[in-house]
Order: structure tokens, then C-alpha cells, then sequence
């Protein structure tokens, strides 16, 4: 079978195509909610297709397919063959080694925001990230301390006000005053609330400022503004992920298929560790409710094949792609805490398996 004739024979149903090149070698690796029209979206309006999109294209001379049940299965198995094979032509899985991190130095006279790729040792500074765009770190952390006015331009106290501090970007902390170290120690604090996701108040404050500019036809500010608050909010993005990550959760979910499949997932952290497609539409509630509890308890009771190390940069791209499906509208999970699993058959675990598969 040639290659038009893969393409068309191919079915409606979520998968993962691997495009191979005239040698067979794996050149990209891409997932589909439906696999026919993905794939033939590379073979039409080529016109309008990316340079890089036009490039794969003319090295496409076989393809592969595994097909998935759910998209979302597509999404994890597509992640892990990148990480495997590593594709000429998967650039934006391909990130830069290096991670940017942003730490607060606490052994000065004042503490100091700095990023950097190295986290250190733990204790001490306090350390946020990892973050995959140093870019956005940057333009993050460079519109925190403009909108807040501490971009200091000499950080260390010397009795004396800095540039900054005459173009209004600095409170003043420069001068060593009292008054100017402890509003900056606060402002310290706060931004440190904000990274943490504890509170969010600079942000709103970062879009009443947006809004006032904006009413004040001063649309350069304000879009200097929303590039700055954008910018924020996909670090707080980032760090709810990690700590998602972090967090090492035994997770159920359960996905509707068709009227008369679903399909139960289990992951524990950011790794997938079971699934099960079950005919929902041959069980009565009670043995739906035993199936689905005896494979969380014969899973999730297992010891973990993982040790717990340093997140990864493919940890990373697995724990986004599984916190963004559960925070969609038609993802239904239950969290299983430990002591759920002691005694086997706890009511709390009774209770969250029947809302789970009833929902």
C-alpha cells in the first residue's frame, strides 16, 4: 500500500502517526482526535501551510499509526515517543536544556530577585520554577518590578538614589532608608504570595492599572502592561503544574467513550500507570463500581516504580498535558489518598468511586 492509499484508509478514530522518511527513519511524531483528517490536513492547502510544515511534507514516504482510545491517551503517548525517538522535526518538544529558575537571594542587606539556571541546594533562598521560557521569566519578572517600583538600578544599598529612582521605576531602596527597605521588604513578600498562588492581588492590581491607561488613551503603557501580565500569569501556570507534579497524587480518571464504553485511567503524579477500556454497557452499577475499585486498589497499591526525583523537562511537558485534560469540562477524576488504600474498602473510597462512575 503506497502512501495516498495509507492516508485515505486511514480512520476517524484519536491515534498518533509517526511520518517516516525514504530510509524509514521516524522524522515526526504528532497526535489527532481524528487521525484521517489530521493526516491529510499535511497533503491539502499546502499553500497555506508553515515553512517548517512544508519541509516535513516533501521528506514524508511512509507513515505509521497507533490508535488510541481517547484523545487524551494520544496526547500522553505522543509525549512519551518524543521523548524515545527524538524527531528531526518535533522542535517545540525539543526545548533548550537549560531551565530558568527564579530565586530570591536572602543573605544581603535586602533580598534580591535574580534568575538563574541553577536552582542550588535547598534551604536558604527560596527557589521558583522551573520555568522552560527564559523570555518569559524575563518579561514576567521585568514588568513585576516596573509595575511595583522596585526595578532598582543599584539593588545594593548605598545611601544614594539611583537612575531609576529619578525616573520613578524605584521607591527608593537604594538610599538605605528605613521606610524605603521596609516597603520593598513588603513588596518582597507579596511578590513572593503571588509565585506561590497564595495571592493574586498584583495582578488585579496590574489590570486595574491596564485599564486606567487605557481610558487615558495611553495605549503604549497599557500594552506594555498586558504583555507584562501575560507574562505572569503563565509562571503561575507553570507553578501550579509543577506542584501538581510535586504533588504525586493517585488520580482516577473515568472518560465516557461511546454509550456503551468508557475508559478508566489511572496516574499517580504525572505518569499514567494504568488503563482499562470497560463495556459500561453490559454492567449494572454494582459491578461497575467493583471493577473500577478493584483496579484502583490493585494499581495504586503497588509500590511506585519511580523513585522520587527532580522533575524533568519531560515530566514537565507530561504533568501539563495531564493537568490541562483534568481541568477540562468533560474530564471526570476522583483524588485517592493514601490511607483510602490501607483498609481496601473504606467508605470514603466507596463513596468517591460511585460519584466517579455516576457523574
Amino acid at each position: 500500500m503506497n502512501l495516498a492509499e495509507k492516508v485515505t484508509s486511514l480512520p476517524l478514530s484519536p491515534g498518533v502517526y509517526l511520518m517516516k522518511d525514504s530510509l524509514g527513519h521516524i522524522i515526526y511524531v504528532g497526535k489527532a482526535k481524528s487521525l484521517k483528517k489530521r493526516v491529510q490536513s499535511y497533503f491539502h492547502n499546502a499553500k497555506s501551510h508553515s515553512p517548517k510544515v512544508k519541509r516535513l511534507v516533501q521528506h514524508i514516504r511512509d507513515l505509521e499509526v497507533i490508535l488510541t482510545d481517547t484523545e487524551f491517551e494520544a496526547f500522553l503517548l505522543e509525549c512519551s515517543l518524543i521523548k524515545q525517538i527524538k524527531p528531526m522535526y518535533n522542535k517545540k518538544m525539543k526545548n533548550p536544556l537549560a531551565y530558568t529558575y527564579i530565586i530570591i537571594r536572602t543573605a544581603r542587606p535586602c533580598r534580591q530577585i535574580e534568575l538563574s539556571y541553577d536552582p542550588g541546594e535547598p534551604g536558604g533562598n527560596l527557589c521558583f520554577g522551573p520555568y522552560t521560557s527564559r523570555g518569559t521569566v524575563e518579561r514576567a519578572v521585568l514588568g513585576l518590578k516596573e509595575s511595583l517600583h522596585i526595578l532598582c538600578s543599584s539593588p545594593h544599598i548605598r545611601n544614594s538614589p539611583c537612575l531609576n529612582h529619578s525616573l520613578g521605576l524605584c521607591l527608593g531602596v537604594c538610599t538605605g532608608t528605613a521606610d524605603a527597605v521596609k516597603r520593598y521588604e513588603d513588596i518582597l513578600d507579596r511578590i513572593i504570595a503571588l509565585l506561590n498562588g497564595t495571592d493574586t492581588g498584583i495582578l488585579k492590581e496590574m489590570e486595574q492599572r491596564m485599564a486606567g491607561a487605557a481610558e487615558r488613551f495611553d495605549f503604549e503603557t497599557a500594552a506594555k502592561t498586558r504583555d507584562s501580565i501575560a507574562a505572569v500569569s503563565s509562571l503561575l501556570h507553570k507553578e501550579k503544574i509543577t506542584r501538581f507534579a510535586q504533588e504525586n497524587q493517585n488520580l482516577a480518571v473515568f472518560e465516557p467513550m461511546d454509550e456503551h464504553h468508557s475508559k478508566l485511567m489511572l496516574i499517580k503524579g504525572h505518569r499514567m500507570i494504568g488503563a482499562a477500556r470497560i463495556a459500561t454497557g453490559h454492567l449494572g452499577t454494582e459491578q461497575l463500581h467493583s471493577v473500577v475499585q478493584s483496579a484502583i486498589m490493585e494499581h495504586f497499591k503497588l509500590p511506585s516504580a519511580h523513585p522520587s526525583l527532580p522533575l524533568s523537562r519531560d515530566d514537565i511537558d507530561e504533568a501539563q498535558i495531564i493537568y490541562s485534560h483534568l481541568q477540562g469540562n468533560s474530564c471526570r477524576y476522583i483524588s485517592i489518598p493514601g490511607e483510602w488504600l490501607a483498609g481496601g474498602d473504606t467508605p470514603a473510597l466507596n463513596a468517591a468511586v460511585a460519584e466517579l462512575i455516576e457523574a
